[in-house]
């Protein structure tokens, strides 16, 4: 299983990954920080991104991701992070350290942590 940052799911949907990611996401179960849906929702409400969450293949392939919810688990590890960024890329960084499930990213600033296990 691997977990999936909210940019790398983007570019996975618009088939934009690169050969390595491609390869990482392949071979693995899919999953997210309950966060990251919210960010799809908020980017696309900003026009940030263009996507329709109302398209129903679209909810169809993102009800078949495992999402795990940011509990007090996470939002407690989120506060103990050797990084600071964002409060959603604290939560999705937190959620593979607490469920123990290495992060598909391109974030510079969660990439320099030596806490979050990377895929």
């Amino acid at each position: 299983m691997v977990n999936v940052d909210t940019h790398i799911l983007v570019f996975a949907l618009a088939g934009e990954v690169t050969d390595r990611e491609r390869r990482v996401l392949a071979s693995n179960t899919w999953s997210v920080s309950a966060i990251v849906f919210w960010e799809l929702a908020k980017l696309a409400q900003l026009g940030r991104i263009e996507i329709d969450l109302d398209d129903a293949e679209l909810t169809r392939t993102l009800s078949g991701i495992h999402v795990w919810p940011v509990d007090l688990a996470v939002s407690i590890q989120s506060t103990r992070l050797d990084f600071k960024s964002d409060p959603a890329d604290e939560l999705i960084a937190a959620t593979s350290i607490v469920h123990q499930v290495p992060l598909l990213t391109r974030d510079r600033r969660i990439k320099g942590s030596r806490l979050v296990k990377f895929a």
